[in-house]
C-alpha cells in the first residue's frame, strides 16, 4: 500500500502550536497524537473531523491539561502528520474505526473521557460500543451517528457535492467557513499544512462519502448495533453543541431521548459558535469538559 507522509518542516512555525507530536502504530500506519497533562490522569480522547486535525485542539489542550487531565488529541490516518494512504479505497469507515481502537488499546487508555467532534464522534462512538470497558464519560459535540433510516441534511448534501465537485479542495477555506467569528490567514495555513499537494487529501475528499445515508450501508448496519449498546449506556453522557452548525443541527436529540445516560447529565450550548466550536469556543468548551468530568 503505497503511503504518503507529510514533510514535517510543513508543520514549523504554526501559530499557538508548540506541542510535542508523538507517534504510535495501529494498522501498518503511523499515527501521530498529541498528549499533554499529567500522564497518569484520567485521558481525555480528542477526536477531529472533516477536514481538519489536531491543531484544532490547540486551545482546548492547555485548559484540560491544567485543569489535571490528560489530553490526547490525535490525527486520524489520511490528516495532519498521520500517514495517507494513497488509494482512496483504503479508507473506509470501518478502517477508521480500526485505526483508532487500534490506538486507544496501544496506549492501553482506560477511564478515558471520548470527546467527539464531526467525524470524531462517527469514529469515536463506534470505539466505544466496541470496547465500552475503557471509557467512562461521553462529551459529544456536533456530532451524530447515522443509522441510514434518517435524512441528513440539505446543508450536508450540498457540502458533499461540493467536495466532490471542485478540482482543487480548499480544506482552510472549508475551516473558515464553518467558524462563526472567521480565522486568521496563519490558522487557515496551519490547515493547509498537511496537503502539499492534492494526493495528500484522498482522505478529505472520501470522508464525506462514508456518512452512511441508506439503511443497508455498511456503515448504518454497524452503527445501529452500536445503537443498541448506547442504548444500555447509564455512564455519563454529555451533549455539547454550538447554536450555530446547520450541519449539525438538532443532531443531539437522538442521544438526549435514547441513551439513559445523557437523560442524568447536564448539558452544553455553546452559544455562538459555529460547527468548528474547538475555534470559535475552544476554551469554554475546554471548561465544560473538565465540569463533565468533574462529575
Amino acid at each position: 500500500m503505497e503511503v504518503l507522509r507529510t514533510p514535517d518542516e510543513r508543520f514549523a512555525n504554526l501559530p499557538d502550536f508548540d506541542f510535542e507530536p508523538r507517534y504510535a502504530d495501529a494498522g501498518g500506519l503511523r499515527i501521530a497524537y498529541l498528549d499533554e497533562g499529567p500522564p497518569d490522569a484520567p485521558p481525555v480522547l480528542l477526536l477531529h473531523g472533516e477536514p481538519t486535525w489536531s491543531f484544532l485542539y490547540r486551545k482546548m489542550l492547555p485548559v484540560l491539561a491544567g485543569a489535571g487531565l490528560r489530553a490526547i488529541a490525535v490525527d486520524l490516518p489520511g490528516f495532519g502528520r498521520s500517514d495517507k494512504p494513497a488509494d482512496p479505497d483504503a479508507y473506509t469507515y470501518a478502517a477508521f474505526v480500526a485505526w483508532i481502537r487500534g490506538l486507544v488499546e496501544q496506549l492501553d487508555l482506560r477511564h478515558t473521557t471520548l470527546f467527539g467532534q464531526d467525524w470524531g464522534g462517527l469514529i469515536g462512538l463506534r470505539v466505544v460500543s466496541e470496547v465500552p470497558e475503557r471509557f467512562d464519560c461521553i462529551v459529544a459535540a456536533n456530532t451524530g451517528l447515522p443509522d441510514g433510516l434518517h435524512k441528513p441534511s440539505d446543508a450536508w448534501y450540498q457540502f458533499r457535492d461540493f467536495s466532490q465537485r471542485v478540482e482543487e479542495l480548499p480544506v482552510g477555506f472549508l475551516v473558515k467557513s464553518g467558524c462563526a467569528h472567521g480565522l486568521a490567514d496563519d490558522a487557515v495555513a496551519a490547515y493547509e499544512a498537511p496537503f502539499p499537494t492534492e494526493a495528500h487529501k484522498v482522505a478529505a475528499r472520501k470522508f464525506p462519502l462514508l456518512i452512511p445515508v441508506t439503511e443497508d450501508d455498511p456503515g448504518a448496519v454497524a452503527n445501529r448495533e452500536a445503537w443498541k449498546v448506547l442504548a444500555e449506556w447509564r455512564k455519563p453522557f454529555h451533549c455539547a453543541f454550538s447554536d450555530g452548525d446547520p450541519i449539525t443541527r438538532g443532531a443531539d436529540k437522538p442521544f438526549l431521548k435514547l441513551i439513559p445516560g445523557a437523560q442524568t447529565s447536564e448539558h452544553t450550548t455553546i452559544e455562538g459558535a459555529g460547527h468548528f466550536l474547538q475555534e470559535d469556543a475552544g476554551e469554554e468548551v475546554a471548561r465544560a469538559v473538565v465540569r463533565f468530568c468533574g462529575r
